[in-house]
């Protein structure tokens, strides 16, 4: 009758009506610490009866269903079918659950079977950017960029590993003790880091940086109020007129996604190359080679780090390289490829200030080995960035542009710049808010005579210092 269902002479799982026993979930049957209110306890225990009843309903599924089948059918036949086992194995076991908790746990065990298990609610939830597992029984969630604790929960350590498991394996990548983190991609660009014990004290730690479904534009950008209206005509001039740029920022300030937004302006009859340690940059041309990095097996063998991919890249007959972050010896190859011949190339570097960029890319280049005096390196530096944009989170969760700066050459042994926009903040509101204003400093770019020779015109008046050209 089903397709799912596994032939009657495999011998395999239990007899239908003779489920096995499931293993009590951590914390079953334990009254809850403190001074929790009788409905908390009451609810904890509900919670823990139906993660039980899912964990035995699964479990039972295995064994029953003919895994091979899976393949070759939609999801939408697989949730039919698996609805009708699951209420045949409920029926059996006599266990009394309204059609509502029905439906909910067929839901859960099909996330089960065929995604992530108790994230998958998570990650179809918009409103959710980050997802923080601290261990089975510990998940937080990050809404319009504020913390909160989920009510999610595994059903124990083991369960998480699977889930962990399921994750890395789908790209090639393992996790164990002799090799106890990693880092991943779900199959959307979400970008994935796990670690396990015996790095992980108190279980295993799961961080997923989730990607919108739909890309991010700078015209949703100034929707936000991330950046200013009559600010980015200025961001879209310098991709377009090949400035190479270099994203600043701070862990969860935005890089990624202004990088994404910034890449839409690039020319779809180039040839971009990226290049990333995970694969999470979301180009919206067709003529795009996507590179990413691979970590050694488990005899220490067969590494290809992100150097390796960017002097590969240069013989790939790129017109723009994209680098999704610098963070070691690539990035004096990076800076050799600006020098090139393959202007308006981007990357993003971790640094709290424009400055403290330039200095975090010289602190790098030392790392890629090369005995290079320090004037030298600045000098590279100097010649081969146009632009800094340095991009915050501010204390209320919100992201901005907070600068953009123009490199302008040496003097000396320094590195000079200037800046042409800024977001000064100027207080709070009654709900925390922080409340600030995007400023012009009275600067024009100095490429601006090569914005004009590319036929791209900016109208000079969003460069007056007394005018504002944005408000939070």
């Amino acid at each position: 009758m089903w397709k799912l269902q596994r032939p009657a002479n495999t011998g395999a799982g239990p007899a239908a009506g003779k489920p096995a026993p499931a293993p009590a979930p951590a914390g079953a049957g334990r009254a809850p610490a403190g001074a929790a209110s009788a409905e908390q306890a009451r609810a904890r225990e509900a919670n823990d009866r139906m993660l039980a009843l899912k964990v035995k309903i699964h479990q039972q599924l295995l064994d029953r269903i003919n895994l091979a089948a899976l393949e070759k059918m939609t999801r939408e036949q697989i949730a039919a079918e698996t609805s009708e086992l699951i209420t045949e194995i409920l029926d059996d076991s006599g266990e009394a659950i309204n059609r509502g908790e029905r439906m909910e746990l067929s839901n859960d065990v099909l996330d089960e079977l065929l995604g992530l298990g108790p994230l998958e609610p998570l990650l179809k939830d918009e409103s959710i950017t980050d997802i923080l597992v601290n261990g089975c029984n510990s998940v937080f969630v990050e809404r319009h960029g504020l913390l909160e604790k989920a009510a999610t929960r595994f059903q124990d350590e083991r369960h998480l590993l699977r889930i962990i498991q399921k994750i890395v394996s789908a790209i090639g990548r393992r996790v164990d003790e002799s090799s106890p983190f990693v880092d991943a991609r779900l199959a959307d660009g979400s970008r994935v880091n796990a670690i396990v014990p015996p790095l992980a004290i108190d279980g295993s730690l799961l961080s997923i940086r989730k990607f919108s479904k739909r890309p991010i534009s700078m015209d949703r950008m100034i929707e936000l109020g991330t950046i200013s209206e009559k600010m980015a005509p200025l961001l879209q001039a310098a991709v377009k007129a090949r400035r190479n740029i270099i994203i600043s920022g701070g862990t969860g300030s935005g890089k990624t996604t202004l990088l994404n937004a910034l890449s839409s302006y690039i020319d779809g009859r180039e040839r971009i190359v990226t290049i990333e340690d995970s694969a999470e940059l979301q180009l919206q041309q067709d003529h795009v080679a996507r590179l990413e990095t691979r970590p050694p097996n488990i005899e220490g063998k067969g590494e290809v780090t992100q150097r390796d991919l960017v002097k590969n890249a240069l013989r790939m007959r790129p017109d723009r390289i994209i680098l999704g972050e610098c963070r070691g010896g690539e990035t004096f190859d990076m800076l050799q490829a600006m020098n090139t011949g393959h202007d308006g190339s981007m990357t993003t570097v971790h640094a709290n200030t424009p400055r403290d960029a330039i200095s975090r890319i010289e602190q790098m280049i030392g790392m890629s080995g090369i005995d290079m005096p320090t004037a030298s390196a600045r000098s590279q530096i100097a010649s081969a960035v146009d632009v800094v944009i340095q991009v915050g989170r501010l204390s209320d969760g919100k992201r901005k542009v907070v600068s953009f700066s123009e490199v302008v050459g040496m003097e000396g042994d320094v590195v000079t710049m200037q800046e042409i926009f800024r977001f000064r903040t100027t207080g709070r509101d009654e709900d925390g808010n922080v409340l600030g204003q995007f400023e012009a400093l009275g600067i024009r770019p100095k490429f601006m005579p090569e914005l004009e020779a590319r036929g791209i015109h900016l109208d000079p008046e969003i460069f007056r210092p007394t005018l504002n050209v944005g408000q939070s």
